[in-house]
């Protein structure tokens, strides 16, 4: 982890363990149909009457459905009709909740969408078979694989039969490191502890590794009886699978809730202050150029559940900040528009063959470049991080600051972080105006009580006396030699400051 190195060697002491992985990933299968006018021509090379097509259609859709039926109640499962707007996520965990599946087939559930389908339009000579989106049956299965743990798969009913498969990457990680031994603690798609972080990054670069062609055509089959039903129109064909989206995530496991909490408030401010447009396109490995097409925005929820997030989206690509569990930082890079990026490939360059960096596309064998386009922009990003300070230390000496004081068998009482008018006084010698020459009683009077009268001057010198009396005896404030000058020192700085921060932006947000 040489790229994040400024992050991780600043705030090691409450690091745990940092983790990169692939998280959500979506794969999609497209049945080698392009266009109107290909589909019309290998109709007509059938020997199809194009009119006649879309009832095969029909029967082929049927099939699926029937297939999926008895697909769910050969392993004992539901088949589940789901009518209107319904949370599939929510409907599988119940499943999972009341029956104790383990492994196998979870459920398989039907729904109606609007999908890429295949309609025939009626012309001035003959028919024409035309691609338009429309309501359809589409079919979901969701399984606890071996391998890959919680996946599901779904498989439009209709002509062209387009397949998507859905898994998680941290599922995949965890099953590796059970079978390896390596002892960790998983919740939700995060891992809140890991025995052995080196081995588990080993593990989890291997994900771009697995015969991703030869696995996603044996799911591909499972769930389309189509490709080698005897007699099918689509006998024998393969999908093409893509790359529909990738998400690369870096967690960095903190030692507490409490060494994470306040750093993230400020990471957050940090993020949405300062970093720029231009920013944004460096963490993701590009360049600020006129011709770019498409917005840059960010956006800050600091009032979302379950947690504050912080999102950078350049046209259809994400990069992204959030805590989980109030222990774990995660940043994470997501890859929709793939051709964003640069791959190298051979190219016919001048006659001759070389390699060149082209646009990339979202085919899976250049699943190992998002991982690495996905890895740098989360470790620029980071390492942008790393100029936040850490509050931690400071937090503590708050407490402090509360707490009686005695020196020389003299008792000085403690400060107030939430009095305002202590607050007040803490700004005043933070003072920008004093960082220099340092201050006075008198000017930190003039800041405080602006409009005192001259018969107020001398309780009010006294009452100041007092109070940067209390800052010295804590070491917040010092002495210049041979002046009646005061400087904040620089545990003062971090003290004070925190103090402030802590006032204005909430003792909930802030501790």
């Amino acid at each position: 982890m040489q790229t994040c190195s400024k992050f991780i060697a600043k705030f090691a002491s409450s690091i745990v363990a940092v983790l990169g992985c692939f998280d959500r990933m979506l794969f999609k299968g497209y049945l080698p149909f392009g266009g109107d006018e290909h589909l019309n021509r290998w109709v007509d090379l059938k020997n199809l009457r194009r009119k006649d097509f879309i009832p095969l259609v029909e029967k082929m859709s049927q099939q699926l459905v029937q297939h999926a039926k008895n697909v769910a109640e050969k392993a004992g499962r539901r088949y589940l009709y789901l009518q209107g707007k319904r949370r599939k996520e929510s409907l599988i965990d119940n499943i999972l909740g009341e029956e104790k599946i383990t492994s196998g087939l979870i459920a398989v559930l039907c729904c109606i969408e609007t999908c890429r389908t295949v309609k025939l339009r009626f012309g001035k000579n003959r028919p024409w078979l035309q691609f338009v989106y429309r309501p359809q049956r589409v079919l979901y299965y969701y399984w606890l694989d071996e391998t890959f743990g919680r996946i599901h798969i779904r498989i439009q009913t209709w002509f062209p039969f387009t397949i998507q498969v859905y898994l998680n990457g941290h599922d995949w990680l965890a099953r590796k490191m059970q079978k390896k031994g390596i002892g960790f603690v998983q919740r939700d798609n995060a891992f809140t502890q890991i025995d052995d972080p080196q081995a588990a990054q080993k593990l989890s670069d291997r994900f771009e590794k697995i015969a991703w062609q030869r696995q996603l055509d044996r799911w591909a089959k499972m769930v389309n009886p189509l490709l080698r039903a005897r007699g099918s129109l689509v006998r024998y064909f393969s999908y093409r699978w893509v790359i529909d989206q990738a998400e690369y995530s870096t967690d960095i496991l903190f030692k507490s809730h409490h060494a994470l909490k306040g750093l993230y408030h400020r990471l957050l401010d940090h993020a949405a202050v300062n970093f720029s447009a231009q920013d944004i396109l460096t963490f993701l490995g590009r360049k600020m150029d006129r011709r770019l097409q498409g917005e840059i925005l960010t956006s800050c929820q600091k009032d979302r559940q379950p947690g504050c997030r912080i999102k950078h989206r350049m046209k259809n690509n994400w990069l992204k900040m959030y805590d989980k569990f109030g222990q774990l930082l995660r940043v994470e890079t997501v890859i929709n528009q793939s051709r964003e990026f640069k791959v190298r490939r051979r190219r016919m360059r001048d006659g001759q063959r070389k390699m060149v960096w082209c646009p990339m596309n979202k085919g899976i064998s250049n699943i190992h470049r998002y991982r690495q386009v996905a890895q740098a922009a989360n470790h620029r990003y980071l390492n942008a991080l790393s100029v936040v300070a850490n509050p931690a230390p400071a937090y503590q000496q708050v407490s402090e600051l509360i707490r009686t004081k005695q020196v020389n068998h003299r008792r000085f009482a403690g400060f107030n972080p939430a009095r305002r008018e202590d607050v007040q006084l803490f700004r005043a010698v933070m003072s920008g105006d004093f960082a220099i020459d340092g201050f006075r009683n008198a000017q930190i009077r003039k800041l405080l009580y602006p409009h005192a009268t001259p018969d107020q001057h001398n309780r009010l010198r006294n009452a100041i006396g007092r109070k940067l009396k209390k800052l010295h005896v804590r070491g917040l404030i010092a002495k210049i030699p041979r002046t009646r000058r005061w400087r904040v020192t620089q545990r003062g700085h971090q003290v004070l400051g925190t103090c402030i921060q802590l006032y204005y932006h909430g003792f909930a947000t802030a501790a």
